[in-house]
């Protein structure tokens, strides 16, 4: 086995927020994500999953424990190191996160420009693939506040898939309510899984959470005593 796989692509350690105000709760975190892995997480809350998202990310003080990204501790890395080491996790946001007086386009592209050796046209090529493959007719190069929300939600999964990030976190309520894109998000997941990537898709939508087509290695869900395991539904 390379050390590619072999490595956690995160591990959180018996991980407790700074803030004991966190929606995580008040009981140490633990998780363990391989290569090639989907981690479900039953979230209650918008807030909870942006907050697990951003502990997942080293953006979150902690108290206790550490939080490691291919092995690396967020904590013990420089600030530079750190977010390079961020232009690795594509994230679908629960909150609009766009800078609005950029094109579309501009706001999927630039945070890929920062971290990659890529060029800027192999990027777009991507992005317009992706954005074909989750229902948008092509990349779009409007301002962000020109499209519907919908659309938006569909922006997001292309900036999130581009670039072919070592982790993807998905938090956003809607991925569940729109139209055709849980099974589109299924095939960029299962690409994504192939070449070694791994995810954690946070969700309280019943409709993401009894799709047996979604290829989940392991369910929890997020309560104040912690990540609980759960059983799948037949």
């Amino acid at each position: 086995m390379s050390e590619r796989t072999s490595t956690p692509i995160l591990e959180i350690l018996d991980a407790l927020p700074m803030d004991p105000g966190s929606g995580l709760g008040r009981a140490p975190l633990a998780l363990r994500i391989m290569a090639g892995q989907c981690v479900l997480v039953e979230a209650q809350y918008r807030s909870q999953a942006a907050e697990f998202g951003d502990l997942c990310c080293g953006l979150l003080p902690l108290s206790q424990g550490s939080v490691r990204f291919v092995g690396y501790d967020w904590d013990r890395m420089p600030h530079e190191g750190a977010s390079a080491m961020r232009g690795q996790i594509g994230r679908v946001y629960g909150r609009a996160s766009w800078i609005g007086f950029l094109g579309t386009d501009a706001n999927i592209l630039l945070p890929q420009l920062h971290h990659t050796r890529r060029t800027e046209h192999e990027l777009r090529d991507t992005a317009v693939e992706l954005s074909r493959s989750f229902g948008l007719p092509g990349l779009p190069t409007g301002r962000p506040d020109a499209l519907t929300s919908q659309d938006l939600v569909r922006a997001a999964c292309v900036r999130a898939f581009t670039g072919e990030p070592r982790l993807l976190i998905l938090e956003s309520a809607e991925l569940g309510q729109i139209d055709n894109l849980v099974p589109a998000l299924v095939q960029a997941l299962t690409t994504a899984h192939n070449r070694h990537a791994a995810s954690i898709w946070l969700t309280h939508s019943g409709l993401v959470w009894d799709d047996r087509s979604l290829p989940t290695t392991v369910r929890f869900r997020l309560t104040d005593r912690g990540l609980v395991p759960m059983e799948r539904h037949a």
